[in-house]
């Protein structure tokens, strides 16, 4: 698969752009699992034009962890295209238009996913930003539709394409399910199978084991997977999903000692690029919050862990945990 000069060989895995988890020192952890490429949080092109500094950072990008796509929204025209600019001079490999965000706040005043309400402003919005970023490559995400009666996502994905983006990621949901249900790949192998179609296809949606993506990538013909919610407190699956893809088998089981050890290095990373201990540890709690999942004895160790204030008290805490699964 190629998008623009980047070739990311066959079947690729990408990291999915996810409010507060794909900051910098967790895009770095997945690129070492092996993730081909990596997007950033979504930034407000308010923000970027406004010059806060909060959403600046959001924009750093460690050379080691290309290539990374820098994902922007927003509702109006004018300050996207300006946004676009300005992110294209800090020097991202690509530039992604969110379009499938379904949050209230966000979809609900016209942006992410709030734009499928609006398809011909949404097709203008791309063509001005990829004309005003000439150099470089304009990708799109999105969803299926707004809800189940305007899942226009064939038609649509053909008239971006028309404007000049260099490839389109569908979620395999509908705006209205948010992230309940099943996804529905079905339309995304449609999109796929469109003659018209010649950018590559990434689809997203409930990939949550390698099993899952060697089904993506065989039933639905997709050029990429992107995976999202599945990789929170296990970066790993990046890494099981490409050994499966090449080999045909399954990787061992992280042992708890092993993804203890992962945990306290992401945990180190974020504490030297936030610069404070305490808000690192509220910044990956969602991390830890889910890194155990079903093993036996983290029921009572969770609580602890997650009103831990301190490195040391983490440490402790996963001391004990790998003591009692050892």
């Amino acid at each position: 698969m190629k998008i623009g000069n980047l070739d990311f060989g066959e079947r690729p895995v990408l990291l999915a752009p996810m409010e507060d988890v794909t900051d910098m020192p967790f895009r770095r952890l997945c690129k070492g699992y092996g993730a081909d490429l990596m997007y950033t949080e979504f930034v407000s092109a308010d923000a970027i034009v406004r010059d806060i500094k909060s959403s600046m950072k959001k924009l750093d990008i460690d050379d080691a962890e290309r290539p990374v796509g820098v994902q922007i929204y927003g509702r109006e025209i004018e300050p996207m295209v300006e946004a676009a600019k300005i992110v294209e001079a800090s020097g991202p490999d690509i530039i992604d238009i969110n379009f499938g965000c379904p949050v209230k706040k966000i979809a609900g005043k016209g942006a992410g996913a709030g734009m499928l309400r609006d398809i011909p402003k949404m097709v203008e919005m791309t063509r001005q930003i990829v004309r005003a970023v000439g150099h470089t490559p304009v990708t799109v995400k999105t969803r299926l539709g707004w809800d189940e009666e305007s899942k226009f996502v064939v038609d649509t994905a053909e008239r971006l394409q028309d404007v000049g983006i260099s490839a389109i990621t569908i979620h395999g949901r509908t705006r209205a399910q948010m992230y309940t249900g099943q996804a529905d790949w079905t339309l995304i192998g449609e999109v796929k199978r469109n003659p018209r179609m010649t950018i590559p296809v990434i689809g997203n949606g409930d990939i949550d084991s390698a099993t899952a993506a060697r089904e993506a990538f065989d039933r639905y013909g997709v050029d990429a997977i992107m995976i999202g919610r599945a990789s929170i407190g296990k970066p790993w699956i990046f890494e099981e999903v490409k050994h499966y893809l090449k080999t045909g088998e399954e990787l061992p089981a992280v042992s708890v000692a092993e993804a203890a050890r992962r945990l306290e290095r992401q945990l180190d990373d974020t504490v030297a690029w936030i610069g404070d201990e305490r808000r690192a540890i509220l910044h990956i709690r969602r991390h830890m919050a889910v890194s155990f999942k079903g093993v036996p004895n983290f029921k009572e160790k969770r609580v602890r862990l997650l009103r831990a204030d301190t490195v040391a008290e983490v440490r402790e805490c996963l001391d004990e945990l790998i003591a009692a699964n050892s």
